[in-house]
């Protein structure tokens, strides 16, 4: 397929299917650089319309998309992905993001609030090649690494000995916090914690 048979006219819609089985796993949307990193990757990255912003399948999750093959339609104006799938396509746990009218939309006792650590991982990533005033972030870059690290191990101490579910919590997202940074610091993404992690769950 030719670069110059699409048409992009802002985002695209692309269709995803199981490699093997056939099934139809989700609908989603590409601009054109979603579509590059797609192909330079090997792996989905889509259009978040609602964030907007490129975001590689998986990128939290470890259920990444691995391209077999790309057809197009007549018009030029829409994909079909060929993938193999890693896990769940759907983020309520399902393989498939379509079901059956009338039946359940899937588990929805899942958290997705993992949105959350990669909107802060950005955040994050951007404070440290941007410094600003009056950050604490800038700060913490600037104190160097050894500093970043005793931050990290102060902070999992404090969530260890919280006493009481609010100040765990309250100490927990402290950790969070200082930990992302430290990834950034040494230029590790959470996507290459989620893929280890995912790496182990097939052990």
């Amino acid at each position: 397929m030719s670069d110059y048979d699409l048409k992009f006219e802002g985002i695209m819609p692309v269709i995803v299917q199981d490699f093997e089985t056939r099934e139809v796993l989700t609908l989603g949307y590409m601009n054109e650089e979603a579509y590059r990193k797609s192909i330079e990757t090997g792996l989905m990255h889509y259009y978040s319309r609602s964030k907007q912003r490129i975001r590689m399948k998986g990128e939290a999750s470890g259920n990444i998309q691995e391209i077999k093959d790309i057809m197009i339609d007549c018009d030029g104006d829409s994909l079909l992905f060929l993938v193999g799938q890693k896990g769940p396509a759907c983020h309520l746990g399902t393989k498939s993001c379509f079901r059956e009218f009338g039946k359940p939309a899937g588990r929805s006792d899942i958290d997705y609030s993992m949105e959350v650590l990669l909107e802060l991982e950005s955040l994050i990533d951007k404070t440290r090649k941007n410094p600003r005033q009056n950050s604490y972030t800038t700060e913490l870059f600037e104190s160097g690494e050894e500093n970043i690290k005793k931050k990290v191990g102060e902070e999992a101490v404090e969530a260890i000995l919280a006493q009481g579910r609010d100040r765990i919590i309250y100490e927990t997202a402290d950790l969070f916090y200082h930990l992302l940074v430290y990834l950034s610091y040494e230029e590790v993404k959470l996507s290459d914690i989620m893929n280890e992690l995912s790496k182990r769950r097939k052990k």
